[in-house]
């Protein structure tokens, strides 16, 4: 769901974001660095998803509103995530750094966001556990050139510490399309009844990244 408000002054704009990723890749540790600045070393796994919001001043006249919907990682919920990226008007795919496997699931999920998510979707592909850099086991040329090719945003983050956890959501805001978003409103549903998967199968759109 998107809309803006103008007066004289200021800009106001809301936008969905939607977060995926394998299980214990730090995707609510993302979310929680970024709305209340905080990091939990005994986190439990999201069930489900969780809803959270965060603004940002992109300059003095321009805010964004985030409605961030955190996805839970395990397989046994993957059947309820196109209830959570459907009209989601952006999203950031996480893998982990340490687990090279991650990054498979990673781009699995950019897969099925660009073929069945809102054709104009902003993804950012977001390698998480910057801290652990000594257990690296995912190069960063190598996921930066993938998103590069898939038309990405990319940074590589660290919930723990906070670094490029603000910057990551602030390149997100800066690249939605602020002009027509309430075009965008008008367009979609204002809402998804998150207690059942919605009767409507989503559309294919086309193109899409084949790597």
């Amino acid at each position: 769901m998107a809309g803006v408000r103008d007066s004289s002054s200021t800009k106001f704009a809301q936008f969905k974001l939607v977060l995926l990723g394998e299980s214990a890749v730090g995707k609510s540790s993302l979310v929680l660095r970024f709305v209340k600045d905080q990091f939990d070393d005994y986190r439990e796994s999201t069930i489900g998803a969780a809803f959270l919001t965060q603004t940002i001043a992109l300059d003095d006249s321009t805010t964004v509103k985030f409605e961030i919907w955190d996805t839970a990682g395990q397989e046994r919920y993957k059947s309820l995530a196109p209830m959570y990226y459907r009209n989601a008007n952006c999203a950031v795919v996480v893998y982990d750094i340490t687990q090279a496997a991650s990054l498979d699931k990673a781009k699995s999920w950019v897969k099925e966001l660009q073929r069945q998510a809102n054709e104009n979707i902003i993804i950012a592909l977001a390698g998480n556990k910057l801290d652990l850099e000594a257990k690296r086991q995912v190069d960063k040329s190598v996921a930066e050139a993938y998103a590069q090719e898939c038309g990405l945003l990319f940074f590589e983050t660290s919930a723990k510490s906070g670094e490029n956890v603000t910057e990551l959501f602030t390149a997100i805001a800066k690249a939605l399309p602020l002009e027509t978003a309430s075009t965008r409103q008008r367009a979609t549903p204002k809402g998804v009844d998150i207690t059942r998967p919605s009767r409507r199968a989503p559309a294919a759109s086309g193109g899409g990244c084949t790597c």
